[in-house]
């Protein structure tokens, strides 16, 4: 992936994240409602949503969205609770480059970018049983926090989401 390009993802992308995500992202683990998941993206246009995509050649090869929070406040450390904090939502990568390392790197990339900005709390769910989302977390460094009954958005399996959290002092 020598002449991989990875830049912030601009509104004049959002078209293209989207026809991505819905083509390379379904799976019987992932929760990926057409409206909301467009929504989330459009987000993008305003800045309350951030992504960090990679291309080659003008090719879009996978992206990995997130933005600022205070949902995940209940996991927070006491001396934490006020703070805002960052919830990676979104990762998907093109078929063609899958298990090649570049959703960790984009992840990586993104947790440098959340920490730089002082970010010093970073949450990431999936599906329990999605087992290559859990590696990629733990590579990154994530420590599983919550393990719960979500049927909604987790139809398959045991239909429970796992929360993650990654820590830093800044």
């Amino acid at each position: 992936m020598d002449d991989l390009r990875i830049r912030e993802a601009l509104a004049s992308d959002i078209d293209n994240l989207c026809a991505l995500i819905f083509e390379h992202g379904p799976n019987p683990w992932n929760h990926l409602p057409p409206i909301e998941v467009t929504a989330h993206l459009e987000q993008i246009a305003g800045g309350s949503v951030s992504a960090l995509l990679a291309e080659r050649g003008g090719e879009l090869l996978g992206f990995v969205s997130y933005q600022r929070s205070r949902h995940f406040a209940r996991y927070q450390p006491p001396a934490r609770c006020d703070q805002e904090h960052a919830y990676i939502c979104e990762a998907v990568t093109h078929r063609a480059v899958a298990g090649q390392g570049l959703g960790s790197r984009l992840l990586k990339q993104v947790i440098a970018a959340l920490v730089e900005q002082g970010v010093g709390d970073i949450y990431i769910d999936r599906h329990e049983e999605n087992a290559a989302s859990a590696g990629m977390m733990r590579k990154a460094g994530f420590v599983e926090v919550e393990t719960y009954a979500d049927p909604e958005r987790r139809p398959n399996g045991s239909r429970r989401t796992t929360v993650c959290c990654l820590r830093f002092d800044v």
